[in-house]
């Protein structure tokens, strides 16, 4: 974002500031004129409305930066070269070159104080026998220096304050861009969670629900184990999922439970037990203990894997291989097929959350069919333990 941007949607007229700098304009250049009688053309009706013309269009600096200063320096010249006394005439000069950089108009400030400037050097030193003061001589050349360093001071500090002002623009842009992002990761987070919990738990409730209501009148009994599953099931996608809106509420707060990791697999073979999905589960050597968020990334790939499985398999057996080998821990998921064709509801994010969890951990995740048929879903997560850093 440019500085004059930000103040063109201001649009404010600075009525204070410009107020006391007219008042000290002319208070001040009335006291200068006191030494310079004789020497300069006395104040009278056109010099005080000089004096006052460049206060009045400093009220628009903020608005028209480009045409204020060019006006100003007009103003400023037709003052000097009506031979009126010098002074703080020229601040309004320097406040409007200041209000024109800042704001990003450079070259415009650049040009109306050069041309000023060499306005000031023809009158000075070639045009000053046909204006007034009557028998004015030509400036000292010595006096350039003077006006020179003016010139120089004037620049050199506008360009100080529009660098400075324009990294800290750009330092809050970046600040709020970061915010923007840590917003935007948190949602996709809780968006992952939910989608996590709820599908896990929603697809064992709507395979219960179907076999329930198969067997509601041949077999009771058989009925009232997959009603007692739907119950179990929901109990526990309700807590997890007031568990993520709890971290909305109070995000300061630490998380009243846990969150889930591989320690929860007895868990969640026990639920797919219930859902008629068996599932073997094996570890390859000691595992180390886990960071919490490669941990709960661990038990959501094959929380997914395995509602996959009871989703879209006609497989009623699944295969968890879970081991870590070089700073990687490897978590394979096989069911043996053939996909059904029946629709068992879903968003169809369940892969791309996957993938986006072991991305954030730098991780990988692939999935797809088997050469020898089924479906097969590997992921590999880094875990960077004291061996490994």
């Amino acid at each position: 974002m440019r500085l004059w941007e930000t103040s063109r949607e201001t649009g404010r007229i600075p009525w204070p500031s410009t107020v006391a700098l007219a008042v000290f304009v002319v208070a001040g250049t009335r006291f200068a004129a006191q030494d310079q009688q004789g020497v300069r053309e006395p104040l009278d009706a056109f010099a005080y409305a000089l004096l006052l013309a460049g206060p009045a269009l400093l009220l628009l600096r903020n608005r028209r930066p480009v045409a204020v200063v060019a006006g100003v320096c007009a103003v400023a010249f037709v003052y000097f070269a009506a031979g009126y006394p010098y002074g703080p005439a020229f601040l309004p000069v320097a406040v409007a070159c200041f209000a024109a950089i800042v704001s990003g108009h450079r070259r415009a400030a650049w040009w109306s104080l050069g041309l000023l400037w060499a306005g000031h050097l023809l009158v000075a030193h070639w045009l000053y026998r046909h204006l007034p003061p009557g028998g004015d001589d030509a400036a000292p050349w010595g006096q350039e220096i003077g006006v020179t360093v003016w010139v120089v001071a004037v620049l050199a500090a506008s360009e100080l304050v529009r660098v400075r002002r324009e990294v800290w623009l750009r330092e809050r842009a970046e600040r709020a861009a970061a915010e923007r992002r840590r917003a935007d990761e948190e949602r996709l987070r809780i968006a992952r969670e939910l989608h996590d919990v709820l599908a896990h738990s929603l697809s064992v409730i709507n395979v219960q629900a179907g076999v329930g209501l198969a067997l509601l009148d041949g077999d009771p009994e058989q009925a009232r184990t997959a009603l007692t599953t739907i119950k179990s099931a929901s109990k526990e996608a309700l807590g997890e999922v007031r568990q993520v809106l709890d971290t909305l509420r109070a995000p300061g707060d630490a998380p009243r439970a846990p969150a889930p990791g591989l320690d929860r697999l007895p868990e969640l073979v026990e639920q797919a037990a219930r859902a008629g999905l068996a599932v073997d589960v094996r570890r390859t050597g000691p595992l180390p203990a886990l960071p919490p968020g490669t941990d709960l990334a661990a038990f959501r790939v094959v929380q997914e894997a395995l509602t996959n499985v009871v989703r879209h398999s006609g497989s009623r057996a699944a295969r968890v291989v879970i081991a870590h080998d070089a700073g990687r821990l490897v978590i394979r998921v096989d069911d043996d097929g053939p996909a059904t064709a029946r629709e068992a509801g879903g968003s169809g994010n369940g892969l791309a959350g996957m993938r986006e969890r072991a991305a954030a951990l730098g991780g990988t995740i692939e999935a797809g069919p088997r050469p020898d048929g089924g479906f097969r879903v590997t992921a590999e997560l880094p875990v960077r333990t004291e061996e490994t850093t």
